[in-house]
């Protein structure tokens, strides 16, 4: 009940965020990706989520070694705001990698919305916070791997953004196509008969 609502709520996003998407809710797009040759995976949103995959353990263990060492010099409320931090994004990253290499890879529109969703309103604002907040303490180290960690970031929401739209527009203009393939047989070359065209009537010439 859960996973649908949130897919549901998804399925709204992505109608007002990439208009025309309401069409292709519903199809059996493993159905109409077999039905052509092109696949529509985005091969540079692909690779960067595999990298970032690996990537990430060693952001996540050189946060926390960084976070131990400036620990007595943060606020109270800082050092409550960088563990929670650490928290989220840690549960965020292992769900948004992973509706990411779904949404891509099996060409599933609201599992690639779901994963643009939490990269662009929770993982970059929080990166970000991380890079540019200076009471938090940045340490060298910590601004290298923070530096990083953004740019996988970014890339993401921009290559994700294309990612979404070229998938929807190439998923609806199938569906449409295959929608014309299953109304040929209704109205194919027998059919012609019964509307026959009527020839256009020759023009009057005018004698002189």
């Amino acid at each position: 009940m859960a996973a649908a609502t949130v897919r549901k709520a998804v399925t709204s996003f992505t109608d007002v965020v990439f208009p025309g998407s309401s069409n292709y809710h519903g199809l059996n797009t493993p159905q109409l990706s077999r039905s052509g040759n092109e696949y529509v995976s985005n091969l540079p949103l692909q690779m960067a989520l595999y990298f970032n995959a690996f990537y990430f353990p060693f952001w996540l263990v050189t946060a926390i070694i960084m976070l131990a060492a400036k620990y007595h010099a943060l606020s109270n409320v800082y050092q409550i705001i960088c563990i929670s931090i650490l928290i989220v994004m840690t549960l965020i990253e292992a769900i948004r990698l992973y509706v990411g290499f779904l949404g891509n890879l099996k060409e599933q529109v609201p599992e690639l919305a779901g994963f643009w969703m939490l990269t662009v309103l929770l993982q970059a604002p929080l990166i970000l916070f991380l890079l540019f907040n200076e009471a938090t303490v940045i340490l060298p180290l910590e601004r290298a791997v923070h530096g990083i960690q953004t740019a996988f970031v970014l890339f993401e929401v921009f290559s994700g953004y294309f990612a979404i739209r070229h998938m929807v527009n190439y998923q609806v203009t199938k569906f449409h196509l295959k929608q014309f393939q299953q109304l040929e047989p209704l109205y194919g070359q027998d059919d012609l008969q019964f509307y026959p065209v009527s020839p256009s009537p020759e023009p009057h010439l005018k004698r002189i």
